[in-house]
Formats: C-alpha cells, structure tokens, sequence
C-alpha cells in the first residue's frame, strides 16, 4: 500500500482507524506532539485492543488501520497480532515509528519479522528526531525495509515551507533514493512540547465559507482506549472529552458501535462537510470565534449548532450529505489534502516520482 493511496483515503468515513499502542518512546525529541518518552507508560491494554481488531469483518471492517503512538514498536508482539487479525478480515496495516531501532546496526531478526506483517511502514525524520537518531542510520532502516517487500515513506515535520532543514531533507531522500521513495511533509503545531513555541496550525476558517474537516473522517484510539472522533491532540488528551466527539472504549465498544457512531452523528457529518467554524459562524455568530479545532470541540454546547444539524444531517439525506462531501475530498486527491492539511509546497511528494495519483474507488468502509 503505497502513501498516496493511505493518505487519499483520510476524508472516507470510517475508511480508516487510527490506533495509538503506547505513549512511551526511547526517545524524546523536543517537539513531540503526544509528549512521549522513556519514562511515559500510558497505553491502552492489549487484550482489550485485540478484541477491537478482532471484531473486524470483511463486511465490516476499516480499509487501513494506522498504528502509532509513542514509539508503536516497543509493542512488537501486539503489532504483529493486531496486524494478522486485520488482515485477516481484509484491513491493510500501516505503521509510523521513530525509528529508535535503526541506532542499532541492521535490523534484528525480531524487528524483521514485525515488520514483514505491514503493509506500509513510514518513518519519522526531522530535525529533532535526527538529533536521536543519524539520518543515515534511517536512511539504511528504510532500505531494508523495502528489500524486504514493504511499501515504505517518509513522514518529514519542519516550521514551515521556508524551513531550511525541510529544503535539505527532501533533496537528500530525492538523491538517495532515487525519487522512488515518498514524503508526507507536515509543519509543526503547538501540542506537548512544542506547545509553548510552535506557530499556530494554519487550517482556518475561510471567511464565512465552508471548510470541511477530513480529520474527523477516522475514529482515533487513545492511549486510555478511549475512541475519539478526531486525531486533534488536544482531543486525544483533555478529559472529558466533549459528547459528540466521544465514539466508544475499546473495552466496551466493538467496530460495528465506533464507525455506527462516527457515522450516524447529524454534527459529525456536517462537521465533515462543511467544517466547525461554518457551523458556529452560520448558526451561532454571536459565539466568539476560536480555532479551527477549538470550536469543533465547542460545538455541542451551542445548542443552535445542534439543533440545525439535527435538521439538516439526520436520516438518508444527512448520510448523503456526508457521502458527498467525502467522494469530492477524495477524487480530489492526496496532494489536494496535504496542501490543505500538511506542508503546502511539498504536497506532490506524497507520491514518488511517476508514482500513480488516481484515486481507487471510496466507501464509507466495507459493507456500506
């Protein structure tokens, strides 16, 4: 599975699932969203997740699954069995490491065989990450990797498109890997220990106009099992999570109840199709405006905002609605979405030179 498609499916409802294995990481890079660390220990407990997984079927079932974390492979064991039960009912694994293991000097037999299970693998690289771990040392991980048959990327972070750092890296993935291997570039945003010096995301509303949010397409399994609606941060950390945010636990809650939820909510799908700043400034224009994120998350207790999409998004033509704006998102392509949601000026790296741009079909998963 190659990066453009994964990243082509991110506006599908439920087409997707992001899970988080574990906060910990050996590392500790100073702009880490999550807040990771080698001392951290928040990670949802491993039986309960691998009756999440299990509970996929081939006529219910996410496209791909995304592990992450924290550092998911300090889990090798349950990368492996979360990734064989998802295969199993037809779901594709990806998975995004810091790449701690590549310090070591070729990959050990152990990580050989985890990472055989994948189906795409990406690694971090940045400015901080290469401050723990040499570029070079990543740039061997990654070769072995692919010899090993597994579609691989990069997942490259900076300040902004006139980070010099980001210019540098790109060009030297390009020379050595020939243009063959691709790059999700992203800038970074003012979560855990950049939180106190990184620049503000720069998804805002556009005027009064529509501004869908594809972040809200994936149900995200927290650290505490906790399923959430979107991959926000500061949603995948703050307790109590706001209602209409809230999809399930992973203790209590099966696939079929967490994407019923995610796509079944009258403000979640307005929220995917036309965005959280729209709603609050279309029916509640006396609420200060906030972030983008922040008013999504303010959404439920504007109880005009709720009442309009119980009006507009409930039954048939709600689910319509949300369909549409989604297959619009995604026939636009993955470059489309990263210019809106990542690094701009690096969007065409999302797929390799002469790497395919077309999107496959979409469904609001399987068995819609």
């Amino acid at each position: 599975m190659e990066l453009a498609e994964l990243v082509g499916l991110r506006p599908v409802p439920a087409g997707g699932v992001l899970v988080t294995l574990t906060r910990r990481c050996p590392l500790r890079c100073s702009h880490c969203s999550t807040g990771s660390g080698p001392q951290v220990r928040e990670e949802p407990e491993a039986d309960a997740l691998k009756r999440f997984v299990f509970s996929f079927t081939a006529a219910d079932r996410p496209d791909v699954m995304m592990l992450t974390g924290g550092e998911p492979l300090l889990r090798p064991d349950l990368v492996a069995s979360l990734t064989r039960s998802a295969r199993a009912a037809g779901t594709r694994t990806a998975l995004l490491s810091g790449m701690f293991f590549a310090r070591s000097h070729g990959l050990s037999a152990p990580m050989r065989r985890v990472v055989r299970t994948l189906d795409h693998f990406s690694a971090s690289l940045d400015l901080p990450h290469e401050r723990e771990v040499p570029r070079a040392a990543v740039f061997r991980a990654v070769r072995e990797i692919r010899e090993l048959g597994v579609a691989v990327s990069f997942h490259l972070t900076g300040t902004g498109e006139d980070d010099p750092y980001l210019a540098d890296v790109t060009a030297d993935i390009d020379r050595t890997f020939g243009g063959t291997v691709p790059s999700l570039v992203n800038e970074v945003r003012p979560f855990g220990r950049a939180a106190s010096w990184a620049r503000p995301a720069r998804t805002v509303p556009d005027g009064g106009g529509a501004l869908p949010c594809a972040m809200a397409a994936w149900p995200v399994v927290a650290f505490d099992g906790t399923v959430l609606a979107c991959c926000n941060q500061d949603t995948v950390d703050r307790r109590p999570v706001p209602p209409h945010l809230r999809l399930g636990h992973i203790a209590r809650d099966d696939w079929s109840a967490v994407r019923a939820r995610a796509l079944g909510s009258p403000l979640l799908r307005l929220v995917r199709t036309v965005g959280p700043a729209h709603l609050r400034q279309r029916w509640s224009p006396g609420t200060p405006a906030g972030s983008y994120c922040g008013d999504c998350r303010r959404l439920g207790e504007l109880p005009e905002v709720v009442a309009a999409a119980d009006a507009l998004a409930s039954g048939a033509a709600g689910a319509l609605l949300d369909l549409t704006a989604a297959r619009r998102q995604h026939e636009q392509g993955p470059v489309t979405l990263v210019r809106r949601h990542g690094c701009a000026a690096y969007a065409g790296l999302v797929a390799a030179r002469g790497g395919d741009l077309s999107p496959p079909p979409a469904t609001e998963g399987a068995g819609t």
